[in-house]
C-alpha cells in the first residue's frame, strides 16, 4: 500500500482536510470524491498506478475530516472551494482533475467556468443529476425549511467498524473484505463523546448533507458550462451502475450530455458499479495513467 499523508489547509475560511500521495515534484493530478465518500478511498486506485504521481485528494466541506458548515449546504460552495484548493496547490499552472460522482459534477462545471485552469479532466460517473419537474419546487422548499427547523439529521450508527464493513460488502458484492475494512477505518468517526449519543461509530460527515436541496437541478445551465470545457475529457462509466441502468431508459439524454464536451472519450467498464474506484481500481488506474500522461509525453510503463 502506497503511503499517504494528511494536511489541513484553510480554504475560504474553513478548515479542509487533504490526503496526499507522492512527492511534491512528481506529475500531479487532483482526485475529487463523491457524496458519502472521503479522499482516502482512492487508495486502491493509487496503489494500482504504474507511474509515480503526486495525488491531491481533499475531503469536501462537511465530509471526512473537513470542517462542517454551521447550517445548510449550498452546491455553489463546492465550486468555490475547488477554486480555492487549486489556487493553494497550483496557483499558476493548469491542473489535471479526476472526479467521481459529486466530484465529477463539480469539476465538470468548474472546467467550463474556468477552462484555462483545467488541462485534462477524467469524469468518473459525474454526469449530472436528474431533472425534476418545476412543480416540485414548492414542496421541496417546504421540506427543506422543515428540515432546517427540526435540525435533527443523523447517520445510521454502528456498534463497531466491522459491522460497517460487513454492510459495505453486503451492498456491493464486488468489494473485497480487505477494501471494506480499509473504508471502515477511514470513513467513520466515533460518537461516544457526542452528548446524548450512544457509543459506536457513524459516517464521518455532517448529517445535514442529507437535507434535500430546495433548488432543482439546472441541467441546461450545466450544459452551458460543459460546452465551455476546453480540456480533453475522459468519460468513464460502470456498465452495471444504477446510473447507467437509468440512462438505458433515456439514451438520448446520456448522449446529449456527453456531446457537450468538445474533446471527449468514452470508456465503459465491465463488471463495475457506480463506485468504479472500489470495483475496478486497476482498470481505472490504467486509464488515468495513460490519459494524464499524454501531455507529459511520458510512457506509463
Amino acid at each position: 500500500m502506497r503511503t499517504s499523508r494528511s494536511e489541513f489547509v484553510s480554504l475560504r475560511g474553513r478548515r479542509h482536510h487533504v490526503r496526499l500521495w507522492g512527492e511534491a515534484d512528481a506529475p500531479t493530478f487532483f482526485f475529487l470524491h463523491g457524496w458519502g465518500d472521503v479522499g482516502a478511498s482512492f487508495q486502491f486506485v493509487v496503489d494500482a498506478l504504474r507511474r509515480n504521481w503526486r495525488i491531491i485528494a481533499p475531503d469536501w466541506r462537511g465530509f471526512g475530516q473537513s470542517q462542517w458548515n454551521e447550517g445548510a449546504y449550498v452546491f455553489a460552495d463546492y465550486i468555490a472551494d475547488l477554486d480555492a484548493l487549486l489556487t493553494h496547490y497550483s496557483p499558476e499552472q493548469p491542473v489535471q482533475i479526476a472526479g467521481h460522482s459529486l466530484g465529477g459534477i463539480v469539476a465538470s462545471l468548474y472546467a467550463g467556468i474556468r477552462p484555462e485552469r483545467v488541462s485534462r479532466f477524467a469524469n468518473l460517473e459525474g454526469f449530472g443529476l436528474w431533472v425534476s419537474a418545476p412543480g416540485e419546487t414548492p414542496d421541496r422548499f417546504g421540506k427543506w425549511l422543515q428540515q432546517i427547523r427540526d435540525n435533527n439529521p443523523a447517520f445510521r450508527p454502528y456498534a463497531n467498524r466491522e459491522d460497517y464493513a460487513a454492510r459495505l460488502c453486503a451492498d456491493n458484492p464486488r468489494l473485497t473484505p480487505a477494501r471494506a475494512s480499509f473504508l471502515a477505518e477511514h470513513s467513520l468517526r466515533e460518537v461516544d463523546t457526542d452528548p446524548g449519543a450512544s457509543a459506536g461509530f457513524v459516517f464521518a460527515a455532517d448529517p445535514r448533507h442529507r437535507w434535500i436541496s430546495p433548488v432543482l437541478y439546472p441541467l441546461e445551465e450545466a450544459k452551458a458550462c460543459w460546452r465551455k470545457v476546453s480540456a480533453p475529457t475522459l468519460w468513464v462509466a460502470g456498465r452495471d451502475s444504477k446510473i447507467m441502468k437509468q440512462f438505458a431508459d433515456r439514451p438520448d439524454d446520456y448522449r446529449e450530455r456527453m456531446a457537450c464536451f468538445a474533446q471527449v472519450e468514452e470508456r465503459l467498464i465491465d463488471n463495475c458499479g457506480h463506485n468504479l474506484h472500489h470495483d475496478q481500481p486497476v482498470i481505472i488506474a490504467n486509464l488515468l495513467d495513460e490519459f494524464f500522461l499524454r501531455d507529459l509525453h511520458i510512457n506509463a510503463d
